[in-house]
C-alpha cells in the first residue's frame, strides 16, 4: 500500500475555493487530526457523501447574477486575473488578518495562476501543491450538488454544459491566429488538387490516344489536351470548319492547322459512340478540376494577403501557406526560431542525419522558393539560412503586429536579392537597420493617408448649391414671419385692454 497523511496543523485552518458554473463556494475543512490511511480508503471516504460531509463544511456560496457574468468570471480565471466578484467574495468571507502577523489559514486552490493573483490581492498564503487540497477539491467537485441544497444535480450539470458551450464559442471568436485555418485547408486541398488533375489528365491521354495518338505530340499540356479531346471528340468530323474553334484552345492557328493534317493521316484506331461520349464527359471534368483549381489559387493569395502579408510578399503565397500548415498556424510558425524555419518539412532527412552522423539538411520546404534554385550551389546553405531569418521575422510582424501591410515583406525581399548580388557580385547590400526604418515610414504614411482618404470620400458627397440655401432661408424667414403675426397680434389686444381700463 502506498500511504499518504491528510494533515493539517493546528495552528493553521484549511479554506477551499472552488469555482464553479453556477457560482463561487468557500469551504473549510473540519477534522484537524491527522488520519493516516491507505490510497483506496481514503478514496472510499471521498466517494462516500456521508464521509466527506463530515471532513468539508461550507462556509459560503455566491452564485453568479447571469450567464454572461459566468463567462466574464471564467474567462478572466482562464487568464489568471482576479475577476471583482471573486475579489469581493473573498474580502466578505475569509477571515480578516493584518500583513504584519502570520496567517492564521491557508487557501486551497486548484490552479497556480490563480493562487498568485489572490496572494497579491490578499494576505493569504494558497496551497495548489499539496495532496490534501486537491483530494479535497475533487470530493467537493463530486458532491457539490448534495452541499448546495437549493440547486439539483441536473441544475448543475445543465449550467456546466452551457458554460462550456459559451466559453468554446467565445474562444473561436476570440482566434489570435485570425483566419489562419482556411489557409491550412486551401494549401492542403490544391497540393491534393495537383496529384489528382495530374492523375486523372494522364488518363484522358492514355485513354483517348488510342483513337488519335498523333495528338500527343502536338499538345504537351494535360490541361491543353483534354480541352482538344473534349472539342474535337471523333477526329473523322474534324474538318477545316473546326480550325477557329481550335485556335480558340490552342492560341496558334498553324498548330490548329497541324491538329488537322494530323487527323488526316491518324494510325489510330475507330471508337464508338458510348466510349467516346465517356472520354469527352471525363475531359469535362478534368478540365473543370482545373478551373476550380485556379479559383482556389485566387482565394489562397487573397486570403494570405489579409492574413498574412508580409510572409507572402517575402516567399510567395504557396510556399508561404506551405510553411503555416506544416507549424500548425501562423503563431506557431511565428514562435519558432530561424534554424527551425530553415528545416522546416525535412524532419525525416534532419533524424537520418543526426542518426547516421552525416550531414544536416540545409533547407525544407524553404526550397521550392525562387531565391533558394538562383542561388550558387556552394551559396545555396547561407541563402536558404538567410531566407529563413526573414520568414521568421515576417511571421512575427504578421502574427503580432495590428496593422495589416506587406511593406515590410516587400523590403525583405529586396534585402534578400541584394544578398543574392553580394554573393554572384560583391555587392554590398543595405543594413537591415536602414531598411526596417524606410519600411517603417512607409507603413507610418499609409496609416496617415487613410483617415485623408476617408475625408476625401466625405468631401466627394454631394454639396447643396448656394440657391437652395438661400431658399431654404427665405422659407425659414417665412415660417418665422407667420409665426411672428399671431404673437404680434396678441399683443395688440392687450394693449388696448389698458387703455380701455384706463
Amino acid at each position: 500500500f502506498f500511504f499518504f497523511w491528510l494533515r493539517v496543523d493546528h495552528m493553521s485552518k484549511l479554506y477551499l475555493l472552488f469555482e464553479s458554473a453556477p457560482g463561487y463556494a468557500l469551504f473549510s475543512q473540519v477534522q484537524g487530526e491527522e488520519i493516516g490511511a491507505s490510497t483506496e480508503q481514503v478514496e472510499a471516504s471521498i466517494a462516500k457523501f456521508s464521509i466527506f460531509n463530515q471532513m468539508v463544511k461550507l462556509e459560503a456560496f455566491a452564485p453568479f447574477r447571469s450567464a454572461e457574468d459566468a463567462l466574464e468570471n471564467i474567462n478572466a480565471l482562464s487568464e489568471g486575473v482576479l475577476p471583482d466578484y471573486l475579489h469581493e467574495f473573498l474580502d466578505q468571507n475569509l477571515p480578516k488578518t493584518k500583513k504584519s502577523k502570520k496567517n492564521p489559514f491557508t487557501l486551497g486552490v486548484t490552479e497556480e495562476k490563480l493562487a498568485a493573483s489572490i496572494s497579491e490581492a490578499f494576505p493569504v498564503k494558497c496551497d495548489y501543491r499539496s495532496q490534501t487540497a486537491r483530494e479535497l477539491l475533487r470530493g467537493i467537485r463530486v458532491h457539490f450538488s448534495s452541499f448546495v441544497k437549493v440547486m439539483e444535480k441536473k441544475d448543475v450539470a445543465q449550467a456546466r454544459l452551457g458554460l462550456s458551450h459559451a466559453y468554446s464559442r467565445s474562444k473561436i471568436k476570440f482566434n489570435v491566429n485570425r483566419a489562419d485555418n482556411h489557409i491550412i485547408q486551401s494549401i492542403s486541398l490544391l497540393d491534393q488538387l495537383d496529384k489528382d488533375i495530374n492523375t486523372f489528365a494522364m488518363r484522358v491521354r492514355e485513354w483517348y490516344s488510342w483513337h488519335f495518338p498523333e495528338l500527343v505530340r502536338i499538345a504537351s499540356d494535360n490541361i491543353l489536351f483534354a480541352r482538344l479531346a473534349m472539342f474535337i471528340q471523333s477526329k473523322s468530323s474534324l474538318d477545316e470548319s473546326k480550325i477557329d474553334g481550335m485556335e480558340e484552345i490552342v492560341n496558334d492557328r498553324s498548330v490548329a492547322e497541324e491538329i488537322l493534317e494530323a487527323a488526316r493521316t491518324s494510325m489510330g484506331t475507330e471508337i464508338s459512340e458510348l466510349d467516346m461520349m465517356n472520354i469527352t464527359n471525363f475531359a469535362k471534368r478534368v478540365v473543370s478540376l482545373d478551373e476550380y483549381r485556379r479559383n482556389l489559387h485566387a482565394y489562397l493569395s487573397k486570403k494570405m494577403g489579409t492574413v498574412a502579408p508580409n510572409l507572402s510578399a517575402l516567399i510567395g503565397d504557396q510556399v508561404g501557406a506551405r510553411l503555416i500548415a506544416h507549424a500548425g498556424s501562423l503563431t506557431n510558425l511565428a514562435k519558432y526560431p530561424a534554424s527551425t524555419v530553415q528545416i522546416l518539412g525535412a524532419e525525416k532527412a534532419l533524424f537520418r542525419a543526426l542518426k547516421t552522423r552525416g550531414n544536416t539538411p540545409k533547407y525544407g520546404l524553404i526550397f521550392h522558393s525562387s531565391f533558394i534554385g538562383r542561388a550558387g550551389a556552394r551559396d545555396k546553405g547561407r541563402v536558404s539560412r538567410f531566407l529563413a531569418n526573414k520568414c521568421s521575422m515576417a511571421s512575427r510582424i504578421d502574427s503580432f503586429s495590428e496593422t495589416r501591410t506587406n511593406k515590410y515583406g516587400e523590403k525583405m525581399k529586396e534585402q534578400v536579392e541584394e544578398r543574392l548580388e553580394f554573393y554572384e557580385s560583391g555587392k554590398a547590400p543595405q543594413k537591415n537597420l536602414d531598411a526596417m526604418h524606410e519600411a517603417a515610414e512607409e507603413v507610418k504614411l499609409e496609416v496617415d493617408s487613410a483617415p485623408m482618404e476617408v475625408e476625401e470620400e466625405k468631401a466627394e458627397k454631394p454639396k447643396k448649391s448656394k440657391k437652395d440655401k438661400k431658399k431654404r432661408k427665405s422659407v425659414d424667414v417665412e415660417m418665422d414671419d407667420a409665426e411672428a403675426e399671431p404673437k404680434k397680434k396678441d399683443k395688440k389686444k392687450k394693449k388696448d385692454k389698458k387703455h380701455k381700463k384706463k
